[in-house]
């Protein structure tokens, strides 16, 4: 955990100079009043942490705060508290079941937020813990997808489902999940389109998978994870909205937090959707994909 730490500390280091130069103009020693408050407030909103959780924070230290002296160090570690709070509820960590063999997980999000890296990344962790995982390159428009996740399923030795360019992402689907049961294998990735540019078409070809794999098991898929890339910001909001209209999401993961001075964006998204955060991400490699952990990350933030 320690070398995660240290490359989340060093992901998140644009985020935190943002943040820091905020913070370090409002405070050196100086009294809490309206003015400091006012200051941190828009530092925090240019942050990316959003509104209604800025309002909160600047709530909570008008109430215990005002009117007291206080540090730049002091600001930080109290900050570090109240986001670490906000992020605590959905800091869940995604849980396979075995008993379930296959764990069917189906993967959206925008084409370029890291969705067949993710994956690929996923399944090398599932295959340290000693499960079976299996791929399906459902991305079939996109022959890019396909051979980025073939090349992931040879690093990671698992087996990856294709089918001719253009083909229907549900019919490959359903061959996956047939063929993940009958080779025993616990884990079902399944990679999907992110075309926005025509939303009534993707929702169209996402909730046909769903229909189609249901024809095999009707739980499933048993996790719906939406894969956001952190350098976009408040823009991860609108994304959270349209996929959530599009398929039932149960999780999110946040990559590219390595190159993102915008990571309170995952503070944002936790105070407004409450989703779980399964995972983020600070670089290309598989051990780069770590759970989230509430306080790490708020410090990490802050620079501390």
């Amino acid at each position: 955990m320690s070398g995660f730490l240290s490359r989340l500390t060093k992901g998140l280091a644009r985020s935190a100079g943002k943040l820091g130069e905020g913070l370090g103009a409002v405070f050196t020693k100086r009294r809490l009043d309206e003015e400091a408050l006012s200051e941190l407030e828009d530092a925090l909103i240019a942050a990316d942490l959003g509104t209604e959780v800025t309002k909160r924070i600047v709530a909570n230290f008008r109430k215990s705060r005002f009117g007291k002296e206080v540090t730049e160090s002091e600001i930080k570690e109290a900050l570090a508290t109240e986001i670490a709070e906000i992020l605590a509820p959905v800091a869940r960590p995604l849980t396979i079941s075995p008993e379930r063999a296959p764990h069917v997980v189906l993967v959206v999000g925008v084409n370029g937020n890291g969705k067949t890296t993710t994956i690929g990344k996923l399944a090398l962790q599932y295959r340290e813990q000693g499960l079976k995982p299996i791929l399906a390159a459902g991305d079939t428009f996109r022959a890019a997808a396909v051979e980025q996740l073939q090349v992931w399923g040879e690093r990671t030795g698992a087996p990856v489902v294709t089918a001719p360019a253009n083909s229907d992402p549900a019919g490959l689907a359903f061959d996956a999940l047939a063929r993940a049961k009958a080779e025993g294998r616990d884990v079902l990735l399944i990679d999907t389109a992110g075309r926005l540019h025509n939303k009534s078409a993707l929702m169209e070809e996402l909730q046909k998978i769903i229909r189609v794999i249901r024809k095999q098991d009707p739980t499933a898929p048993h996790s719906t994870i939406l894969v956001l890339d952190a350098t976009t910001g408040q823009n991860a909001i609108t994304q959270v909205s349209v996929f959530r209209d599009m398929v039932d999401i149960t999780g999110l993961i946040v990559t590219k937090l390595d190159g993102s001075a915008r990571g309170g964006i995952v503070v944002a998204l936790a105070e407004q959707f409450g989703l779980p955060v399964h995972a983020v991400g600070v670089g290309e490699q598989a051990a780069d994909l770590k759970p989230f952990y509430p306080m790490d990350f708020a410090r990490g933030l802050l620079g501390n």
